[in-house]
């Protein structure tokens, strides 16, 4: 064997040597390909998880339906079997804490009630995973705020699920205004609501995050938002009401209305309600209106301006693969996330403002 050869053998060697120094974590680190779909876990297999979220993992192209969390074990063994899902990628409240061990799991989407999103979003980001948490963010903002934290500490990204903000017909009518193709914006009225019969939900109960601002209400505030193209400074006025106290009781909100200020004295009108089937938003710019009837439903935004149509035609869940896919792009190519923490915490910091002022009967600064 030649000095040369020697050397090269030694130097081999050498290099696999300290490879057997490395952790088990760094080897993993150093071998394992990066990855083309991200593992979402479902915490909470209600309504949303179980007819939206895990149909649109079956259509999305950069993440998937990886594991579940649910205090429900007939839930567990049905998602098993329907989704494929592994006995480890399974979790229940209790076994939480140990997804920080699943290579498999890159996401975690809390979908339980808004009282319970703050504990989950925290200890998802304490276990290391990215987190995207349904809304309302949570109850107040300095829960939002305790979130926001919590995921910049860990260096993981939050996401907050407005599908709306990741919907053509949305970014459409929202272009139109920021770049001011009909003149500057004058009034903004909107409505969302639906008629809730239920009596034991979470909407229902106020420690659980219930009435109706909390939910359709964020969806009217989003609209005043979106369709002025600015922040709000005030709230005007406000009043919460109920015409089924033996439902919404003790004061929670089955309706609401208000009067959102915004800079340059422009106003927005807003109606939510759990009693009535209403869903529309009118913009009026100086040079014409923007008219969208429904403007945050789930198969389609559909409108028109002076300059046409807004309809981009699509099924139920496009929307929740769409905004999915988009957040895991995000995490993948280490963007910015289209709608972070913050922009919860923006819409409950409202959400506060409005039953300070339906409760006192003043105008209130935001």
């Amino acid at each position: 064997m030649t000095s040369t050869s020697r050397r090269d053998v030694l130097k081999t060697l050498a290099v696999g040597s300290s490879v057997l120094l490395l952790s088990p974590n760094v080897l993993l680190s150093v071998t394992r390909r990066k990855k083309e779909k991200l593992g979402v876990a479902l915490v909470g297999l209600g309504y949303y998880s179980t007819d939206l979220l895990a149909p649109a993992l079956q259509q999305t192209r950069n993440c998937y339906l990886a594991g579940i969390v649910t205090g429900t074990p007939t839930k567990a063994e049905a998602w098993k079997k329907k989704y494929n899902i592994p006995d480890k990628n399974i979790y229940n409240y209790q076994t939480f804490d140990q997804i920080a061990n699943n290579t498999d799991i890159d996401v975690v989407y809390v979908v339980l009630p808004p009282s319970m999103h703050k504990e989950y979003v925290i200890r998802a980001a304490n276990a290391g995973k990215h987190v995207w948490c349904e809304k309302p963010m949570a109850i107040t903002e300095k829960e939002c705020q305790e979130m926001i934290t919590a995921c910049r500490k860990n260096k993981r990204s939050l996401a907050i699920g407005y599908r709306l903000q990741h919907e053509p017909n949305t970014q459409e009518y929202h272009r139109i205004i920021k770049e001011q193709l009909l003149g500057k914006v004058k009034e903004v009225n909107c409505a969302a609501g639906y008629r809730d019969d239920r009596t034991n939900h979470w909407k229902q109960i106020k420690a659980m995050g219930g009435g109706v601002m909390y939910d359709m209400g964020v969806y009217a505030i989003q609209g005043a938002r979106l369709g002025s193209g600015m922040e709000p400074i005030a709230v005007v006025s406000a009043q919460t009401s109920t015409t089924r106290p033996e439902i919404y009781k003790n004061g929670l909100d089955e309706t609401a209305i208000a009067t959102l200020e915004f800079p340059g004295g422009v106003l927005a009108h807003i109606k939510t309600s759990f009693g009535e089937n209403v869903n529309f938003m009118n913009i009026t710019c100086e040079k014409g209106d923007i008219k969208l009837a429904p403007y945050s439903g789930y198969n389609g935004v559909r409108g028109s301006s002076p300059l046409g149509e807004i309809n981009h035609p699509y099924e139920v869940p496009w929307q929740q693969a769409k905004q999915m896919d988009d957040d895991a792009q995000s995490i993948m190519q280490k963007k910015a996330m289209q709608v972070p923490g913050e922009e919860g915490l923006r819409d409950i910091r409202i959400v506060e403002a409005i039953y300070r002022s339906a409760s006192s009967g003043k105008r209130v600064m935001i």
